[in-house]
């Protein structure tokens, strides 16, 4: 997902802070035996940040006179320059990159990520990924996920949630949602009361993430599987994606959304939601840590009242570049990202660990945020992302949100994005 999913959705193009690890030997023409050159494109402060700081610390203390060489990235850096970049002597020994057919899948094809299957296989982590978490990790030939050879593993999940804000709910007497009809009298009062439902931003990833969740309200996975991984025929002008832009456009109508929302940001939506302005936010667990942190407000999470689908996957990919000159090191420093220890640490700071132990996560809500987790994957709930399937479906994505909000018509709406999904489908 272009995190969107994360993100899911630019949120990640926040640049990690450096977590300033000296390297020693080597230098800009890739690594020296003694050295790891890491990039990836977590903030310190994240829960990925702070698993991975730990898990730098630790390979370092099992890898005597090896250093790792953190360089600090940006998500839309990486994201823009990788297939360039991994293909010429300046490309690091590991990553993180953004997981799905038009990135990681597209890398595979072009032969610039190392097949880790035999490593996978070996080193168990196929046991500790669920199987439809493993489907953002394997590609074919064709380079469409869902493949038979691993060039990626995740060591951390996601997905999309609803956040509430208790207090606004008891403030205005409105009962909190337990399914899609509670939902919708909910809302129906607090807009009667002068309030809006929802955060929503429509210039970045929140309002498809709306849109394909009311979709998937009327879908079931062979649709999903069609969409995402061209198991069959997918018709975006179907009644499952018309219920979707039909309802979203209508909650516009009603109140439930700002059309005021229609040019911002998930930052704004963001910190609005976190600033005590609106009851509700449908947006990722990549939120989870900052909600935490800065509300000041009794506050939850849920799955979607009524779905059981919903938009998520494992987390971004370790990926190993074909070029990398310390491929050993870098399945090691893997390994340790997957150790109970890290994962649990990546728990704590409310991230969704794929292999930690359940009863070492103390705090309530971060144990309901990877018991749902758990839910989603084990009942093959987990929808991937919208703007997955094709190369530069993330735009369009978000002009036919924000055109839907403007009073577009949605088959007018559907109608391009079927033009440019039908396109880009590999022949």
């Amino acid at each position: 997902m272009i995190r969107t999913g994360r993100g899911a959705a630019l949120l990640a193009a926040l640049a990690a802070g450096s977590l300033a690890l000296a390297a020693c030997g080597g230098g800009g023409d890739g690594s020296s035996p003694n050295e790891l050159r890491l990039w990836h494109y977590e903030a310190p402060d994240s829960a990925m940040g702070v698993a991975w700081k730990q898990a730098i610390e630790e390979f370092e203390r099992t890898h005597p006179g090896v250093k790792v060489k953190f360089e600090e990235k940006g998500f839309e850096q990486i994201q823009k320059t990788a297939p360039m970049v991994l293909n010429s002597k300046d490309a690091p020994d590991i990553l993180e990159y953004n997981k799905g057919n038009a990135t990681a899948g597209l890398l595979s094809r072009q032969g610039l990520l190392e097949d880790m299957t035999d490593e996978v296989v070996k080193r168990g982590w196929d046991k500790l990924l669920s199987p439809n978490i493993a489907v953002t990790s394997k590609y074919d030939a064709k380079g469409v996920m869902g493949g038979d050879r691993w060039f990626g593993v995740p060591n951390y999940a996601e997905y999309v949630l609803l956040y509430y804000n208790k207090d606004l709910f008891a403030k205005h007497g409105v009962k909190v949602p337990t399914d899609y009809d509670e939902l919708l009298r909910a809302m129906d009062q607090f807009v009667a009361k002068g309030v809006t439902p929802l955060a929503n931003a429509g210039a970045e990833v929140m309002a498809q993430h709306y849109i394909y969740q009311l979709a998937l309200d009327k879908a079931d996975r062979a649709w999903v599987d069609a969409y995402q991984r061209y198991t069959g025929k997918a018709d975006l002008t179907d009644a499952a994606w018309t219920a979707g832009a039909t309802t979203f456009a209508d909650w516009v109508k009603k109140g439930y959304i700002a059309k005021s929302s229609v040019s911002l940001k998930a930052e704004d939506a963001g910190v609005a939601f976190m600033q005590g302005k609106f009851p509700m936010m449908y947006s990722g667990t990549w939120w989870f840590g900052r909600v935490a942190k800065e509300a000041r407000f009794d506050w939850d999470t849920m799955l979607w009242p009524g779905g059981s689908m919903s938009p998520g996957s494992g987390g971004n990919l370790w990926v190993i570049p074909k070029g990398s000159k310390n491929k050993k090191l870098a399945y090691d420093f893997i390994d340790i990202t997957m150790k109970k220890n890290i994962q649990n640490a990546l728990g704590d700071a409310g991230g969704v660990p794929v292999a930690a132990d359940p009863s070492a996560i103390k705090d309530p809500k971060v144990k309901r945020l990877i018991e749902n987790f758990d839910a989603l994957a084990k009942n093959n709930g987990l929808a991937y992302y919208p703007d997955w399937p094709v190369p530069g479906f993330y735009d369009k994505w978000v002009s036919a949100g924000q055109k839907l909000m403007n009073g577009d018509s949605p088959g007018e709406v559907l109608g391009a994005l079927k033009k440019d999904y039908d396109s880009g489908v590999p022949k």
